[in-house]
């Protein structure tokens, strides 16, 4: 019997390669919020800054239009409570323009006090009392004596009388700054014997306003 030999053939196994598709990112997802869901303002709130908006808005400009005197307060000299300086006394130039919407002659009283946040005050009773005093667009100067202060932020004009008068505008010049005068804004005609003006001072505190007032008319010089 024929002797058969078989020869097995090496096989190499066979490497399939198969191209996977490529993976898809992830889609994004943006989740819009419907208009509801955004934050708004309530309407309460809306309101609350309107008027605090109106509030500022008419407080900035009361500050720059002349008021009464408020009910209560006192236009009277005080004496510093800082170093004594009120009880020396100061020369004031006071220049007042009277409006050339004004009467063209005046024969009311015209009054004047002004002073520093003491309350360190000049207070001259009867201002011009001669001819051609404030009439209509004249500006007329003085020179009123009286306590030393620490710069002028409060001013009050009167008038009393018949006549009627418009003040334009009125300046103080102190004799530590003659050349950066405090100017005060009128305009409109001031009413019969009502203290009219402006209250710039920063407040202080109640113990440097707790001294006694004492009134005192300062003197006047005209110019």
């Amino acid at each position: 019997m024929p002797h058969i030999n078989f020869t097995t053939a090496n096989r190499q196994p066979t490497t399939v390669v198969r191209r996977l598709p490529s993976p898809t990112p992830a889609a994004t997802t943006t989740t819009n919020l419907p208009m509801a869901c955004r934050s708004r303002p309530a309407p309460s709130q809306l309101l609350v800054l309107a008027l605090i908006s109106c509030l500022s808005l008419a407080s900035a400009a009361s500050s720059f239009r002349p008021q009464p005197r408020p009910d209560g307060s006192d236009l009277a000299q005080t004496t510093s409570t800082a170093g004594g300086v009120g009880a020396r006394t100061c020369w004031y130039t006071v220049q007042i323009k009277t409006s050339c919407a004004s009467p063209a002659h005046t024969s009311d009283t015209i009054s004047l006090a002004f002073g520093d946040v003491y309350k360190d005050e000049v207070y001259a009773a009867q201002l011009g009392g001669f001819a051609g005093a404030f009439d209509r667009c004249a500006t007329d100067t003085f020179k009123i004596g009286g306590p030393c202060g620490y710069g002028v932020c409060y001013l009050y004009v009167r008038r009393a009388g018949r006549s009627g008068w418009t003040p334009e505008w009125i300046r103080v010049y102190e004799p530590t700054s003659p050349g950066t005068p405090s100017t005060f804004r009128y305009g409109d005609p001031l009413p019969n014997n009502v203290w009219y003006g402006f209250d710039r001072c920063t407040r202080v505190s109640s113990s440097s306003s707790s001294s006694s007032p004492s009134s005192t008319s300062a003197a006047v010089q005209a110019m």
